[in-house]
């Protein structure tokens, strides 16, 4: 038990880079969350902080036990909530988190159905266009877009997405669609990001293409909305723009330029249990994202 405690008192003092916080944390003195890592320290013979008077921060050798600790803790976490509810309803709260624009159009509508289906259920949603750390960032389940990297979190494959290049019927009868990828200098482009208005294209056979944009705006929808206005060509991932092909709003052009599609995946901590709540979202989301027409 004592080792338990040392752990959660090393986790929330990392993660609040502070005594007091972390000790706030936890419900507990700030003279206890000190006495703890202080013993924790004498005990494996090394420094896990660096500490000031304006800041604690972890060590080099405190980063790789900090990570081993949250696995620990979570595993006993979902080691209990097994125990407890293996074969009882999901209760408690989720943590899940997904690409922007995806988790509007894709997550959303089944976190919904999940919570319906499961009233004793809470769902927190970071939505973000990032790669984000399950394990640092307290989080359960995770959407992937893209090739993975090594990881032990166990990965689900449930579709994938191209990279499309498209326009409005009004902008190609106006402007003609570009055959190539190098006419597309010729053009308007619309591009989804504030950072620089020139960027590269990838397209198949490692060809790349410079783009300068006209029109720069910081999110996807605003880009497709200007797109769909017949302003210029924007590049999106296709089930970003799947309801506005059905519709005839947008065309793809350069079909045959294409790259290789990306797989998408769900992700979350494998460990030895797993949760029902976890279990359970999981199950509903494959089955749901599986048959989605936009990544199939």
């Amino acid at each position: 038990m004592e080792r338990f405690t040392e752990l959660q008192v090393f986790v929330a003092v990392a993660d609040t880079e502070g005594f007091a916080a972390g000790a706030r944390k936890l419900g507990i003195s700030p003279p206890v969350a000190t006495r703890a890592v202080a013993d924790l320290e004498a005990r494996l013979g090394v420094k896990l902080f660096t500490r000031t008077t304006r800041y604690v921060r972890v060590t080099d050798a405190g980063k790789g036990y900090l990570e081993d600790a949250k696995r620990i803790l979570a595993d006993l976490t979902a080691a209990d909530e097994a125990a407890a509810g293996i074969n009882g309803e999901p209760s408690g709260h989720l943590a899940i988190t997904a690409p922007v624009l995806f988790g509007r159009l894709f997550v959303l509508p089944y976190v919904l159905e999940y919570l319906n289906t499961y009233p004793k259920m809470e769902v927190s949603a970071l939505y973000l266009d990032r790669m984000v750390n399950l394990l640092e960032e307290g989080l359960d389940v995770g959407i992937r877009i893209g090739e993975l990297g090594d990881s032990s979190m166990r990965a689900i494959k449930v579709g994938s997405v191209r990279r499309v290049v498209c326009a409005a019927p009004a902008y190609i009868a106006k402007h003609n669609a570009p055959l190539t990828p190098e006419a597309l200098s010729e053009h308007c482009i619309i591009s989804a990001s504030s950072v620089n208005p020139t960027s590269e294209w990838k397209f198949n056979q490692a060809k790349s293409i410079r783009i300068k944009s006209r029109l720069s705006i910081t999110t996807n929808e605003a880009a497709i909305d200007a797109a769909v206005a017949g302003f210029g060509i924007v590049r999106q991932m296709s089930y970003q723009v799947a309801a506005q092909l059905k519709r005839g709003e947008l065309q793809i052009l350069l079909s045959e330029y294409e790259s290789a599609p990306l797989p998408v995946h769900i992700v979350h901590r494998e460990g030895r249990y797993a949760s029902a709540k976890v279990r359970s979202f999981v199950d509903l989301m494959v089955a749901r994202l599986r048959a989605e027409q936009a990544l199939n």
